[in-house]
């Protein structure tokens, strides 16, 4: 299996709700540093898994849609804790969706399947992964 990672990050701001989340139900930032990893089983006949300007190009445009963003005034996260893990599943939501839309060109269509971990720190971080 083949891989390629693209990284970017964001930062933004949210609160949690429930009494698990301890201070952080306060409202705080945080820094993600996120990586995208795009597998494929063969190259394509130019050697490659996807492009990667196109890869790098689209989760950059996505982050951008939150960064510098408070998290709890987007209406689509409304009455959701949105936690490293949720934001996982997000981001990975909207990569495989340009994936679909052929927004990562020609060689994104032989892409059997995405992992996109976010990391708030050199000790944790969360990730969400499937095929395509």
């Amino acid at each position: 299996m083949y891989e390629l990672t693209v990284r970017d990050h964001f930062m933004i701001a949210h609160s949690f709700r429930g009494e698990i989340f301890g201070p952080a139900q306060k409202l705080h930032g945080a820094t993600y540093v996120v990586d995208a990893s795009f597998r494929r089983a063969e190259l394509d006949e130019d050697d490659l898994i996807v492009d990667i300007g196109l890869a790098s190009q689209v989760l950059s445009e996505i982050l951008a849609e939150y960064n510098y963003r408070n998290l709890d005034e987007i209406e689509a996260f409304r009455g959701r804790n949105t936690t490293t893990e949720f934001m996982a599943r997000v981001i990975f939501d909207r990569l495989a969706e340009a994936v679909k839309d052929g927004r990562l060109g020609p060689a994104a269509s032989g892409l059997s399947g995405l992992k996109v971990s976010l990391k708030e720190s050199h000790l944790a971080w969360a990730s969400f992964e499937a095929e395509l």
